[in-house]
């Protein structure tokens, strides 16, 4: 998922409000019995009405004098595509751990990968490479062999110089071409074997946004950009449980804190058209 260019480069303010609403009014419809919820598209009616409650004024929004602010407009315009595009490209490509072990089989006959794959950290019967990390790595192997830091085991440093002008709070799960001085850097987030929404899935989103905030601080105060991504799986985890963490995704997309999200069967689709942007830059 890449982000639509309508909705970045937007003020602080609009994201304020986006979270002040999707709070107040939550991210989900809850659901019936037998029926999904659906992700939430909030009128300008229970917008009203929610900041009412909460002592806020709408003005800013929806003016009594009649239409809506650009403001108002742009809001209106945005929990609808958030909606639509969770629906349309999150829901199905995320994959439970079965299909994601179908998909891993298939690239390791097709690519034939030289190095190790990375564990998981379960045991007995769920123990065994971690999918979905495993599936990355396969894929940047083929494309760039070793010319990659497939797992960082320091923080990512930027130097201009010969002198350190940023390190960040985080060690990242993978660099491009190092971890020192990288073109692009991205975050695993995978939930397999995960049966409840806990503290660590809402962690992992929190700390990716560490990390893009950090990564926005550097662009725009030494001019030095490194790409940040985000490669998350596991339909029952995230979709099944945490929609309102997607959503949360989609607004961190869209405040310019990652560059791209890929959900789950993205990895084949959409990694290796990003790895050739990279060499691209490379050349530069």
């Amino acid at each position: 998922m890449q982000p639509d260019d309508y909705f970045l480069e937007l003020p602080q303010a609009f994201w304020a409000n986006v979270r002040t609403i999707s709070q107040g009014l939550g991210y989900t419809v809850r659901a019936r019995p037998g029926q999904t919820s659906q992700i939430k598209v909030p009128t300008a009616d229970e917008i009203v009405t929610l900041y009412r409650h909460l002592g806020l004024s709408s003005e800013h929004l929806f003016p009594r004098t009649g239409r809506a602010t650009e403001l108002g407009r742009t809001l209106m315009e945005y929990f609808p595509y958030r909606a639509a595009v969770l629906e349309e490209t999150a829901e199905p490509n995320l994959m439970d751990v079965k299909e994601a072990r179908a998909l891993f089989d298939e690239l390791r006959d097709d690519l034939r990968p030289r190095r190790p794959f990375a564990m998981n950290k379960q045991r007995g019967d769920k123990s065994g490479p971690a999918l979905l990390t495993g599936m990355v790595n396969m894929i940047l192997e083929s494309h760039i062999g070793d010319d990659c830091d497939y797992d960082p085991r320091q923080l990512t440093t930027v130097t201009r110089d010969g002198l350190p002008v940023r390190t960040l709070a985080r060690r990242v799960d993978g660099a491009y071409p190092a971890v020192v001085n990288p073109i692009a850097v991205w975050e695993i987030k995978e939930y397999y074997h995960t049966t409840t929404f806990g503290s660590r899935v809402a962690d992992g989103v929190y700390e990716t946004m560490l990390d893009g905030l950090e990564l926005k601080e550097l662009r725009e105060h030494e001019g030095i950009k490194v790409k940040h991504y985000l490669i998350v799986d596991s339909h029952y985890t995230w979709w099944g449980m945490g929609r309102s963490y997607l959503c949360r995704i989609v607004d961190m997309l869209h405040m310019g804190l990652v560059d791209e999200v890929l959900f789950g069967r993205e990895v084949v689709t959409r990694l290796p058209v990003i790895i050739e942007e990279w060499l691209d830059l490379s050349d530069v």
